[in-house]
């Protein structure tokens, strides 16, 4: 065995050791995984919320809502009613007791009438629970239980927070297995066509395996300094799936091109390694960049999700760089063995495609034309974004056929306020109490305000908590009027706002608010790599105006398919909230854009190969986007595939990732790198490499193989 064969067995065990100690450890990773993290941190809202717990007054995890469960109860008391009281006071009772349980309320213990149902049949029970995220959710089961065990005869049907998130959870985990499975038969059609070849369809599963694999336990490990969500881990299979497929199948193209030219497979992989390496490794950096400026964004969970990208993405490109050119030498001509399709394909993988070199002709014919109608298009598409109301997940993602979305409507159907609608009002200072009757009265004339309470009066009369119910939903503009016309108000102190409809405001300001810096750095950074990677100054910053336009495009039609809830009709039916998710939108934007800068490093990357080669630039266009065409549409296929199966879902927020990624890759592989990024490029000419003649370099990374082989 030569010393190269023997690197390259040193390299598949390590890989494979690497794999075992990943498994081992993935359970544990897993556990110390939390969920949640929605709602952005160091808000007036979360103030408020801490604040008003100080003084006594918690926001529940649970809502348990208690009613008989057989016979017809009058409004009022009655033999119904009071079984329902009696319910009501044993399960306080028995959750008092519990050791999970921090605080417990009713409106037999308050008195509070907003825990009652307009009609008396169905009370309250309110329940704070002890720990963190993760250990509320893990014990919510029990204390649901322990409130049905002490009241035997009554209906107990749980909602709130923690409840509905549970549910989300393990909802999502069900989806996502049978999505996997939907997807994977397709999905393995899709790849022995690109690949031409059942073994070589294999080895980005191996890449995206060992990646997806290696990054749960670096999760694990981040998970103990920091709020990691285990959504963490479905956007890791996401973009660590797309990657593995985009850099095998253009190191694998660029090897199979350079043997078919009659060179070795030693010399084709370093060939490889020179151009497709090349780009693979700028690739990385720029996804990296891209996924890292979201960290600016103060919500834990989209913090989550970009440090899985960027773990996913390094370790897509160490491994596509490492081990599958090691499994290409071990492999040798078996690598490309077993091509169901020999028989009716005419082109192999490598090869340039005639309709891509047909298209780019026909559009760097008449760029100004071609690129127009894109344009116009791409416009169309992103309109409707201009519209679009950022919220917060919660139940209604649920169908509403689950346990606690159906629990839940039922509150805010029976319920005069529900918790939902309720702000949390804390004001402190010398007067606080002295002035609460007067800040009460104009409270309750603020439109929108249903009714105000005093709840808690601290000891000292510095501080005191207010509950003001609201008549709108959170996350709809009304409510957020709301929430603006009760921080202005006149106070007699110091005054901070909390609940759900706050939360919801807080975390579209601070989303918004971080944006700017957010693009800022998104911007210099990508502008520094593109930079360097096309040795030019001018197609970066083409590069970042046509990715705007096809994020537009794709962030417009998601706003038309589920925040308007037209999408039910083809994706199955959902809960249109009226919103789109913060956190969730973000993460697919940044996906679309690391996908949409992947795309454009490969295609930059061979037509400034070919303009260096040749010196004319349609012709470098050409012959760029006839290269890699069917790579990227094979590329974007897979990966659209592999997301867009999660539209099978029940649940809505997972419908909105997959089919946002999904039309991402779609529109920017198709529309965008076939149509709009040629025609700009023609109509720009020469300008396109444009760069001060002092750092003017070529950019030749492979050498051309003769006919004879030398």
């Amino acid at each position: 065995m030569d010393a190269v064969r023997r690197r390259a067995w040193w390299v598949v065990v390590s890989a494979l050791l690497a794999a075992v100690c990943a498994g081992v450890l993935a359970p544990v990773a897993f556990s110390a995984l939390s969920t949640g993290g929605a709602v952005a941190t160091d808000t007036e809202a979360m103030r408020a919320r801490r604040q008003a717990e100080r003084l006594g007054v918690p926001s529940p995890d649970l809502l348990l809502a208690v009613s008989q469960r057989t016979g017809v109860a009058r409004p009022g008391d009655g033999e119904h009613g009071a079984a329902v009281r009696d319910g009501t006071t044993a399960i306080t009772a028995k959750l008092a007791g519990q050791r999970d349980v921090k605080t417990v309320w009713s409106a037999q213990t308050t008195g509070d009438p907003w825990l009652r149902s307009e009609d008396g049949r169905t009370l309250l029970v309110a329940v704070r629970l002890k720990g963190t995220d993760k250990e509320r959710k893990q014990v919510a089961p029990g204390v649901v239980a322990a409130a049905r065990s002490a009241a035997p005869g009554m209906r107990v049907e749980p909602s709130g927070e923690v409840w509905a998130n549970r549910e989300i959870d393990e909802t999502i985990e069900r989806d996502l297995s049978r999505a996997e499975l939907l997807a994977a038969p397709v999905l393995f059609v899709v790849l022995v066509f690109a690949y031409g070849s059942v073994v070589s369809a294999l080895l980005p599963v191996v890449v995206a395996a060992l990646a997806i694999g290696c990054t749960i336990p670096v999760l694990g490990l981040l998970a103990q300094v920091a709020d990691v969500s285990r959504v963490a881990v479905n956007a890791a299979s996401a973009i660590g799936f797309g990657l593995a497929v985009d850099y095998s199948l253009f190191v694998l193209a660029r090897v199979r091109e350079e043997t078919s030219r009659g060179a070795d497979l030693h010399t084709a992989l370093a060939a490889a390694r020179r151009s497709s390496g090349r780009s693979v490794a700028f690739s990385a950096a720029a996804v990296t960049v891209c996924l890292a400026t979201a960290l600016v964004v103060p919500v834990p969970m989209l913090r989550a999700l970009s440090l899985a990208g960027m773990i996913v993405t390094v370790l897509a490109a160490l491994v596509a760089l490492t081990v599958l050119p090691a499994c290409l030498r071990l492999l040798g001509s078996r690598a490309q063995a077993g091509d169901p399709l020999a028989r009716w394909r005419r082109a192999r993988t490598g090869d340039g495609s005639r309709f891509w070199h047909r298209t780019a002709s026909a559009v760097t014919a008449r760029p100004f034309l071609a690129g127009g109608l894109a344009v116009l298009l791409l416009a169309l598409l992103a309109l409707p974004f201009t519209r679009a109301q950022l919220g917060i997940v919660d139940e209604r993602t649920l169908p509403s056929s689950a346990p606690a979305a159906a629990a839940a409507e039922r509150v805010r159907a029976e319920f005069t306020a529900p918790p939902e609608r309720l702000l949390n009002v804390v004001v402190t200072g010398p007067r606080a109490t002295d002035g609460a009757p007067a800040y009460g009265d104009r409270l309750a004339r603020v439109p929108g305000i249903t009714g105000v309470r005093v709840v808690r009066v601290d000891p000292s009369g510095e501080a005191l908590v207010l509950l003001a119910a609201t008549s709108a939903a959170p996350g709809t503009p009304e409510a957020d009027t709301v929430v603006g016309e009760v921080r202005r108000t006149p106070a007699p102190g110091s005054v901070v706002v909390g609940g759900r409809a706050a939360e919801t405001v807080d975390t579209a300001d601070a989303v918004l608010g971080a944006l700017p810096w957010c693009l800022s750095l998104l911007a210099v950074g990508l502008l520094t790599l593109l930079g360097a990677f096309t040795r030019s100054l001018v197609a970066p910053f083409k590069a970042l105006i046509v990715a705007a336009a096809s994020l537009g495009a794709s962030l417009g039609a998601l706003v038309v398919l589920f925040q308007d809830g037209h999408g039910g009709a083809v994706f199955g039916h959902f809960t249109a909230t009226g919103t789109l998710d913060a956190s969730t939108l973000l993460f697919v934007l940044f996906i679309a854009l690391a996908l949409s800068v992947d795309y454009e490093v490969f295609l930059l990357g061979r037509i400034r190969e070919e303009y260096d080669r040749c010196g004319d630039n349609r012709t470098s266009i050409i012959e760029g986007v006839a290269r890699t065409g069917r790579l990227m549409t094979s590329a974007a296929a897979a990966v659209a595939i592999s997301t867009a199966a999660m539209a099978t879902s029940d649940v809505a927020l997972l419908k909105f990732i997959g089919i946002g990624v999904a039309l991402g890759a779609l529109v920017d592989a198709v529309l965008v790198r076939g149509v709009l990024v040629p025609a700009t490029m023609a109509a720009l000419g020469p300008a396109n490499w444009w760069t001060p003649a002092r750092i003017r370099t070529p950019l030749l990374i492979t050498t051309p193989v003769k006919e004879d082989g030398s």
